[in-house]
């Protein structure tokens, strides 16, 4: 096999991940519903689930999914 292999070191990437550029879609990218943009409904789960690792973490000496007797 021919060509050149680049490697990217950890620090790197995660560098990489706050930047502007990582967080931005390229102008011309169709949207596609659950694909290149979230669907509607997987906005609303993901809010859900926002909501509810918030409260766990207020409350960090409960077990998540039992309740007190």
């Amino acid at each position: 096999l021919a060509g050149t292999h680049i490697i990217y070191g950890r620090k790197f990437l995660l560098e990489c991940k706050n930047s502007p550029v990582a967080r931005t879609p390229p102008c011309c990218l169709p949207r596609i519903p659950a694909v290149t943009s979230l669907a509607q409904s997987s906005l609303a789960k993901l809010e859900d689930l926002k909501e509810r690792n918030e409260s766990e973490e207020a409350m960090p000496g409960e077990q998540p999914g039992h309740t007190a007797p």
